[in-house]
């Protein structure tokens, strides 16, 4: 995050806040096993899409032939950067191919700050239906709108100052966005001046748990939850926006969803990256910190695997980009690189209905279409006994026992 210029005064007078959204599609995803993967679409600027106080530029890319009731994920630049270099190296258009979801990037304009940054420490640019955040908010709005899109599954991650105000826009519409990923970025609250701003990047402020999360339920105070699942990335050596602010939005979203103490699992990643989750699993936690050793600041990405490019701000390391596709539910699982889907599906559906006490081994997928398990938030469970059987998708393959009519129960050592 470069130093946050003061915003520039706006031709007209705008109210405050912000609103970023983001959605991906694990229906699209699985379809497209179905169909030829989606072409390549194009980044294209949408001129007009409502309210738009905060003075921002839209940006679209929906692949070609996405199904109705995709997710749409809001993507926010850092400072010195847009839209087209955010789209260029942080390789969500592939994963938006592969797995169906839709894009959009929120650009800054020079006009309201100098070096391009959003405004997060702005409180008439954070503050729910004011400002940039009410401008994100439209974008999400026309979007659903304009292509269908699924509302309940929206999502918005950005990086540095992006990532800051994707933390804001999170905490200001948990009713409009199911999750978000914070990158090299800023707990919310922290700052309420350009002053502050610095103080928040380096060294950062120390409050307690509670302190944080009271920060994000005053900004939506008559909002009960859900509250959205959170994942958050730092890298150990970054000397712009130091770890510590990573350290605090766990603490802060953690807080929020009432969890306390240490994490529930651990797992190490590629790229010597180490990820907590907090309130469950990989595919449960509420929270998720991935910690990227001996990187700087920027976005983690892996070139090798076809994850995105290196760059200004692009760190070659580990998917982020996989990884939290995956993390909120949307992607095909492993944290890798787009790849092109199977010609044909891996296991074949069973055929007839099988005898009580019966076991059948499939993919998550042929079990919820054919009434053994139901998805829930890109999840499948077994029916009867709503045993967790983990993504929905065609690459984890479950075994399920039906113990009486109509009652699902997984047998973990297969069949």
């Amino acid at each position: 995050m470069d130093s946050p210029a003061p915003p520039a005064r706006r031709h007209q007078v705008r109210p405050l806040l912000l609103a970023l959204a983001t959605v991906a599609v694990m229906v699209a995803a699985l379809l497209a096993v179905a169909t030829p993967r989606a072409s390549a679409a194009t980044l294209t600027p949408v001129a007009s899409f409502g309210s738009n106080p905060g003075n921002l530029s839209m940006y679209s890319y929906v692949p070609d032939g996405l199904p109705a009731g995709a997710p749409l994920v809001v993507l926010l630049h850092g400072c010195a950067q847009d839209a087209a270099a955010y789209h260029g190296h942080s390789g969500w258009d592939g994963f938006a191919d592969d797995d169906g979801f839709a894009l959009v990037y929120a650009e800054q304009k020079s006009a309201n700050n100098a070096t391009s940054c959003f405004n997060w420490f702005e409180r008439g640019d954070t503050a729910r239906d004011a400002g940039e955040a009410r401008s994100i908010r439209s974008m999400v709005e026309h979007a659903v709108a304009a292509h269908g899109l699924d509302a309940d599954r929206v999502y918005v991650s950005g990086l540095s100052a992006g990532g800051a105000m994707a933390g804001e826009l999170l905490a200001a519409y948990p009713d409009v966005f199911a999750g978000g990923s914070v990158v090299a970025g800023i707990p919310v609250g922290c700052a309420g001046s350009m002053v502050d701003a610095f103080g928040c990047m380096n060294p950062g402020k120390n409050q307690t748990p509670r302190q944080w999360g009271d920060a994000v339920r005053a900004k939506h105070s008559g909002w009960g939850g859900p509250w959205p699942r959170v994942a958050v990335w730092h890298g150990t050596s970054d000397t712009t926006v130091v770890p510590a602010n990573g350290a605090s939005s766990v603490s802060q979203w953690t807080d929020v969803h009432g969890l306390s103490g240490g994490p529930d699992s651990t797992e190490q990643l590629p790229g010597s990256t180490t990820a907590a989750y907090y309130g469950g699993d990989a595919a449960t936690a509420d929270v998720a910190h991935f910690t990227v050793s001996g990187m700087g600041h920027g976005t983690p990405v892996d070139p090798s695997s076809g994850c995105g490019t290196a760059g200004a701000y692009f760190l070659a390391a580990v998917c982020s980009t996989g990884y939290t596709v995956d993390f909120w539910g949307i992607g095909g699982g492993g944290g890798t690189g787009p790849t092109d889907p199977p010609t044909e599906e891996p296991t074949d559906p069973p055929t007839g209905e099988p005898e009580p006490g019966e076991c059948v081994t499939s993919s998550n997928y042929d079990h919820v279409s054919a009434g053994r398990a139901v998805h829930r938030s890109g999840q499948a469970y077994a029916v009867g006994s709503d045993d967790v059987l983990g993504l929905w998708n065609l690459f984890v393959t479950t075994s399920l026992t039906e113990t009486s009519p109509g009652f699902w129960e997984l047998t973990p050592g297969g069949c």
